[in-house]
């Protein structure tokens, strides 16, 4: 699916939500029946798609939801229905399917006044692009309002792409990239700071002059060795990655390579400019110890609160910090879930290590991505039958 190994890792996107499939949407409780008077989690569903591979809100929108299709579409729920008329086609520059195209969006938080959006996806040539549009109104984005922000090289495979934007509770833009692809990060990006694979990255995605974008001065790496946009090296394919908006927190779901899934949740300052361990390490167990932080100033490698093993799972599918008090049930736990088996998942996060795991009893199909509403909803998107569905609480 996002970059498993041996014959795993070269299974496409989609083929993984093939592979998911046999998983039935399950409406199951995770405190008991709803006919013994208990509170139980149900999956509605929002609408179907088209290789449904992101789900956002955007500010300043209230009623409307935003649907990003692997191909290249942005599809719009508005109140409810889903529109027949594209929010926005960029399928003519996105090289699609397998663990390419368009791979998310992130509305700038300025939205309401600003009307700007980013997307993040593979483009003609197969590297990683972030651009920048505009929205003349909720239900319609100028497609000729586009503006490149940021390519960054990914010539040699076409996995391990990683793929999400979010902006942080710093207002910065954060991106994620994998490794470059193939298998054990053979082109040895992930923990080299002059190349921008296996990262996070930080910028501040408005235009600045001639610049397309600039770096913020806090970047770890800013006057030192190293590419400034970088934020966090050493991962592998971070999939999904979100703010736990309580706290600030990074939460990472990092796809492992042939026997480890991982979580990884840090504080913003642990994780700037540290290390995530790949390739040295995958989840806690050593993976290539002839590949160590190059870095000569490191700190100790930061490991994940929580690892699962490969024999249920193929690629860990992140998800978010759940604080909904109509999600009673979740509240305050990480929901995450994984391409293969499409169990959905929550703990309890900390920095020191995760408590609680447990299954929520619901499942879907191939599931691609998580997302979360203004109001504390929690989506969830199927590769598997198409559908965005929405978690949610029954008394």
């Amino acid at each position: 699916m996002v970059g498993v190994s041996g014959d795993r890792r070269r299974r496409s996107l989609l083929a993984g939500a093939v592979l998911a499939a046999a998983v039935a949407v399950s409406v199951a409780s995770l405190a008991g029946s709803a006919a013994g008077g208990s509170p139980s989690l149900a999956l509605r569903s929002v609408g179907t798609f088209d290789a449904p591979i992101y789900v956002a809100d955007a500010p300043g929108a209230p009623g409307f939801l935003y649907v990003a299709q692997q191909g290249g579409q942005i599809r719009v729920v508005d109140h409810g229905t889903v529109r027949s008329q594209p929010f926005l086609d960029i399928s003519g520059r996105v090289s699609c399917c397998g663990e390419r195209g368009l791979l998310s969006i992130a509305f700038d938080p300025r939205y309401r006044s600003n009307h700007t959006f980013y997307v993040d996806y593979t483009n003609a040539q197969g590297n990683l692009e972030v651009d920048e549009f505009h929205a003349p109104s909720n239900r319609s984005a100028n497609r000729f309002s586009r503006r490149t922000v940021l390519v960054v090289p990914h010539p040699d495979e076409s996995n391990h792409n990683g793929g999400q934007l979010q902006f942080g509770p710093d207002g910065f833009l954060y991106i994620s990239t994998g490794d470059g692809g193939g298998g054990g990060d053979n082109h040895d990006n992930a923990r080299h700071l002059n190349v921008l694979l296996g990262k996070i990255l930080r910028i501040n995605p408005h235009k600045h002059g001639r610049a397309p974008y600039r770096v913020p001065a806090s970047n770890p790496f800013v006057g030192r060795t190293g590419r400034d946009e970088i934020y966090s090296y050493g991962l592998r394919n971070p999939w999904r990655f979100s703010f736990d908006s309580a706290n600030g927190n990074l939460a990472i779901g990092d796809v492992g390579q042939g026997a480890w899934e991982e979580i990884d949740y840090v504080t913003p300052s642990r994780a700037k400019g540290s290390y995530f361990g790949w390739p040295t390490w995958e989840g806690r167990e050593p993976f290539d110890p002839s590949r160590p932080d190059p870095n000569p100033n490191h700190r100790p490698p930061i490991f994940p609160i929580l690892v699962h093993d490969h024999s249920l799972d193929c690629a860990i599918i992140g998800g978010f910090v759940v604080h909904s008090s109509a999600l009673s049930l979740l509240n305050g736990r990480y929901v995450y879930s994984d391409n293969c088996n499409g169990d959905i998942r929550s703990l309890r996060p900390s920095t020191s290590g995760a408590t609680g795991d447990r299954s929520t009893g619901l499942s879907v199909s191939g599931p691609m991505s998580f997302g979360i509403g203004r109001a504390g909803q929690l989506y969830v998107t199927s590769g598997g039958d198409g559908h965005v569905y929405q978690v949610v609480q029954r008394p």
